[in-house]
């Protein structure tokens, strides 16, 4: 599969977001001082890991597929039952809902990272597996958004 310039810097564009989102959920987890949100960011951050791999089998040349749809409506399943947690102080409610807020704006930036992409690549079978994946990073922040909207981080 033959790449043109223009795929190979988004691909390198892309590349360089899924690590930072890898390392910042990865940072998250030990910050946050809710276990919901900690295991939200832990779920998150494995979602980034198969992007990242996804993305360099795409540089490598490799042949890449979507994963079910399956998967993907599980998760949103899962997020929509975020409850509110009760007991945190406003010191660590207003730290959490920091956390959430970058962790957010990431989201947003990596999602249209990739609606870029799906729209400046050639190959039909690539802009497939790059809207997928584009779908998953907004289910991300879904999830992102319903937590913070449990726990009144709204505002």
């Amino acid at each position: 599969m033959k790449l043109t310039e223009k795929e190979k810097l988004l691909l390198k564009d892309l590349k360089t977001a899924e690590q930072l989102c890898i390392d910042k959920y990865n940072e998250y987890m030990g910050k946050a001082t809710d276990k919901k949100l900690k295991n939200i960011f832990s779920s998150i951050k494995s979602k980034e890991e198969e992007h990242l791999k996804t993305v360099q089998k795409i540089m490598d040349g490799k042949t890449v597929t979507v994963n079910s749809g399956a998967k993907a409506k599980n998760s949103n399943s899962n997020s929509s039952s975020i409850k509110a947690t009760q007991g945190l102080s406003e010191k660590d409610k207003k730290y959490n809902a920091y956390l959430c807020q970058d962790a957010l704006s990431t989201e947003k930036y990596v999602s249209a990272t990739y609606n870029t992409s799906v729209f400046e690549f050639a190959q039909p079978k690539l802009r497939n597996v790059l809207n997928h994946i584009q779908k998953e990073e907004q289910e991300h922040g879904l999830k992102i958004y319903q937590y913070m909207s449990a726990n009144n981080m709204m505002g």
